[in-house]
Order: structure tokens, then sequence, then C-alpha cells
């Protein structure tokens, strides 16, 4: 018999990456028609992503990084809210999608693991669902990209769906497109804090009669330590 030597631990993350990308990329064009104009019927959403909006511009020149933008309509969203946004995504078919919808704004592919982005060079990152589908011990990596490229006193919105307690720090769902997690609050909102990042505020919303999975919807938003006075 041949022993092979087990997978390495960034060989798995690898594997993790690209099942997600390539269930997204088969996915794309029906989740773009799905979702394109979903901010229409969701006010709380649509007020915590005003309330990152203003806080970003009051902290910097309001340049902002929709991580996981999907076919980009958030992006769009938030660029027209005057913050200098752009998407990244880790599917092509998405963000091609995203360039096509939305030709006058900025979208790359790209990793939340890795981001081609200069440390301290964004006043807000946004992160609507799109940690979801991270295995939990790779959470704590992608919070600290988000930490090293805010700048001091730069903030992070970062939306998930809630487990249901604080006994259940994390629990797996069966999502439509790839296996997905759920969180709790308390638990995201301490790796934050690990991460260098400090809770500010907390929406929650309860599950809707019309909601297909009752579960309940946070948003959390976090600022990075800002620099001492002069």
């Amino acid at each position: 018999m041949v022993e092979h030597d087990a997978p390495h631990l960034d060989d798995l993350r690898l594997d993790d990456l690209r099942a997600t990308r390539e269930a997204y990329d088969a996915a794309a064009v029906t989740y773009a028609q799905l979702f394109h104009d979903s901010l229409r019927d969701l006010p709380l959403d649509r007020a915590m992503l005003g309330v990152l909006a203003e806080v970003v511009r009051a902290a910097g020149d309001g340049r902002v990084a929709d991580l996981g933008c999907g076919p980009g309509h958030v992006t769009a969203h938030l660029a027209g809210s005057g913050l200098e946004a752009f998407g990244v995504d880790a599917s092509p078919a998405m963000i091609e999608l995203a360039r096509q919808a939305h030709p006058e704004l900025r979208f790359e592919v790209g990793s939340m693991t890795a981001l081609d982005i200069r440390d301290g060079e964004l006043d807000g990152v946004l992160a609507r669902w799109s940690v979801i589908h991270t295995p939990p011990s790779q959470l704590p990596v992608i919070l600290g990209e988000f930490h090293r490229v805010l700048a001091p006193g730069g903030h992070l919105l970062i939306g998930f769906s809630a487990t249901d307690g604080p006994a259940h720090p994390t629990q797996v769902f069966d999502h439509a497109v790839a296996p997905a997690y759920r969180w709790s609050p308390d638990r995201l909102a301490a790796l934050l804090r690990e991460s260098g990042l400090t809770e500010t505020a907390r929406l929650v919303r309860e599950p809707q009669p019309t909601d297909r999975r009752q579960f309940k919807e946070v948003h959390l938003l976090a600022r990075k330590t800002p620099a001492p006075p002069a």
C-alpha cells in the first residue's frame, strides 16, 4: 500500500474557495436576476448601509470595498450614497455580470483571505453575507484582512444569519448555492475584537413569515481603533 501525505491546511482552504467559486459561477445569472433589486424590499438593510455611508464619509474620503459583491447591485447602492465604492468577488462570472450592469464602477476578482489592497487603504469595508461560506477556522484570517486594509478609524459592516442561541457559536445550514454557516452574534463580535475591530452597533432582524428560512439576520458595525491625536 502506498501512503500519501495528509492534505495541507492551505490545500483544504483552496478546495473550499474553489468549490464555492465554482458553485457561484454556475449560479451567477440566476442569482443576479433574483437579487438585482432585492434592497427595494429590505428597509432595515438599506438603513444599515446608510449608516455605513455616513460614518465612512465622516472618517475619511469615502473609499469602500464591497467584499463578496456578487453581481454588484449593493456596490452600486453604496456608490449612489456618495461613496467611492468598488467590488471584489471570488467568482469571475459574478464579476463579469457586475461589470456589465455597472460599467462605471470598478470590480475585481479576488479572495478575502488575501486581498489585493494596500494596508490602511480603505475607510470602509462591507461584507454583506459574504463570510457565510467561510469555515469557522478560517474566519479569523478574513477578519484580519479586514483590519489590515482599513485605515485607523475605518468602519466594517458585516451581515450574517444568526444561530439559534448563545449555546451554538456556529451552525451549518443548507444554503442553495454552497454549504454555509450561521454565527452567534456575540461569538462573531468577540472574533472582531480579537482582530482589532470594536463593535459599535448591532441590528437584529427577526425572521418574517415570508422568509424561506426562519433565521434571524444580523448586521454588526465595527470600527478599527482611530489613530491617536497628533
